[in-house]
């Protein structure tokens, strides 16, 4: 028929038209579905005009929530009624998440084959606004199942038809992937400077002491050296001071490594006593004519190897 040509075409148009719409979603489905219909009673000579219907149809997802679908069906048995649809189905909820609702609105067209039931004046077709409510269940990433209670309108004022609609789906294609939402660029963390590590360091000072012939009795030392020891010590309390004594090669050496050590500790009694240094921080050892500086052999190289060394150590941050 020249109505049933049209709204085919127009349903091709529109039906195309709205799948160059979609979005990055390809996913699309092919059912099969049932229906019962109870046309209004002023369409038929005798009672309401009842059909069952077996029919096919196909969609496209527009969005995750959004489809287009075009469906044909016949009646059930014989030649009588046949149904053609073109709807949008709007998803209400998220349908592969359990039942979900979801609504439709199209255009519905009957073709009765066999007007026997017609009333007159009523044509052998019917084109009418449709709006349906439903449920759905996502069975699988493959399928799902959908039933709908539809009314449509239009051919009568007065009167409305009602019909119940249950298919099965299969699902082909992906659904629309999630946005992509760019996160903000990490700001790179600030480069903390590792602090150096500290080192220590060892300052040798050797102090001028003089002592009586074979004697560990201080008779002088100049308190300019010993003065920088012990201001250094009293400003820095993690300054430790070693005290080395030392002799010439006369005499045997038991008896130089005795005198060296008395000497040593002679130097560390005056830096308790008179600079008030603690005994704790300071150690004294001697060496007897081990470490000679100078020849044992000459009168002034004798000299110099009697004498009194003093080491500090301390913890400094040397930066490299």
């Amino acid at each position: 028929m020249n109505a049933t040509r049209a709204l085919c075409a127009a349903t091709s148009l529109l039906l195309t038209s709205l799948a160059g719409l979609a979005n990055a979603s390809d996913e699309w489905y092919m059912g099969t579905s049932a229906s019962h219909y109870n046309l209004d009673s002023s369409r038929a000579q005798q009672d309401h005009h009842e059909s069952n219907l077996l029919g096919l149809q196909a969609g496209r997802y527009l969005t995750d929530h959004l489809a287009v679908e075009l469906g044909y069906a016949q009646q059930a048995g014989h030649d009588d009624i046949d149904a053609l649809s073109l709807n949008g189905v709007l998803w209400l909820g998220d349908k592969t998440a359990g039942w979900a609702p979801f609504a439709l609105l199209g255009v519905n067209q009957y073709d009765f084959n066999n007007g026997y039931n017609l009333a007159a004046g009523h044509d052998d077709s019917s084109t009418q606004l449709m709006f349906g409510l439903g449920i759905a269940k996502r069975l699988s990433d493959k399928f799902d199942l959908r039933a709908d209670v539809r009314l449509l309108s239009g051919h009568d004022e007065d009167a409305e038809d009602v019909g119940f609609h249950i298919s099965l789906n299969r699902i082909f294609g992906t659904p629309t992937p999630p946005p992509v939402i760019m996160q903000p660029a990490a700001m790179p963390e600030p480069q903390v400077q590792p602090k150096p590590e500290p080192k220590m360091r060892t300052v040798v000072i050797r102090l001028n002491v003089k002592f009586a012939f074979d004697q560990a009795v201080v008779l002088s030392l100049e308190s300019e050296d010993l003065n920088t020891v012990a201001t250094a010590m009293r400003a820095h309390s993690d300054i430790l001071l070693v005290l080395e004594g030392h002799t010439d090669s006369t005499g045997s050496e038991a008896y130089n490594l005795d005198l060296s050590t008395r000497r040593a500790a002679a130097v560390k009694d005056i830096l308790i006593a008179d600079y008030g240094i603690d005994a704790g921080r300071i150690s004294a050892r001697g060496f007897g004519e081990s470490h000679p500086i100078d020849s044992n052999q000459t009168r002034a190289g004798r000299k110099n190897n009697r004498r009194v060394v003093g080491e500090m150590t301390y913890t400094e941050v040397v930066v490299d």
